[in-house]
């Protein structure tokens, strides 16, 4: 590995990067729930964002060779933006009611893990393609350089999206602080997909 010490370097910091972007998600998305629907969440999108990039990396070869990929992806992210853009207006405009049934409790945070959960599910999606096609273009040919990324940027997103869920929790205009960087990171992802979708449309 000592020869391809340069390409680690970039898996790492590229990991990093996006790994963080998607436990930002996670953590997002989990940060508005109770304690034990949280855990649920944060666990269940760290299992299937770890569950996408062993897909998508098994196939990062076909994903590489897909026209306008990281447009794609920036699509779905867009989504995401909205879909907290709302969440985050909607929570502030709440008014505290505390006279609330335990029935209505329950169905109410079970409706609220399933919305996390969809949210999470669309922002793995995409970040996944994003993290394994940044890989897969650093590591080339080199199964054991994209085996590395993947390990990496599993156990980045671990440590991060528990990190960022309990800041979350405390602070929470760091909430639209992260919606803020998703935008930027959207805007990212159309911007260097676009070139591919004007080609393949020209």
């Amino acid at each position: 590995m000592i020869e391809h010490s340069s390409e680690i370097i970039q898996i790492i910091f590229a990991d990093i990067i996006l790994s963080g972007d998607n436990a930002l998600v996670i953590g997002m998305a989990a940060a508005g729930l109770s304690p034990i629907m949280r855990r649920r969440a944060i666990l269940l999108g760290m299992g299937l964002a770890a569950g996408l990039r062993i897909f998508f990396a098994a196939i990062a070869s076909y994903l590489l060779a897909i026209p306008g990929i990281l447009f794609i992806g920036g699509c779905l992210l867009a989504f995401v933006c909205y879909r907290f853009f709302k969440e985050l207006r909607n929570h502030n405009s709440k008014s505290s009611n505390d006279k609330i049934s335990k029935i209505e409790v329950s169905g109410s945070e079970r409706s609220q893990l399933l919305k996390a959960l969809t949210t999470i599910t669309i922002a793995d999606v995409s970040m996944s393609i994003d993290n394994v096609v940044a890989v897969a273009a650093i590591a080339r040919e080199n199964t054991s350089l994209l085996i590395f990324g993947l390990v990496v940027a599993i156990a980045f997103m671990a440590f991060f999206a528990t990190m960022i869920m309990r800041l979350m929790t405390r602070y929470s205009w760091l909430s639209w602080l992260g919606l803020l960087f998703l935008i930027y990171l959207t805007y990212k992802m159309l911007h260097d997909g676009l070139p591919e979708i004007i080609l393949l449309l020209a």
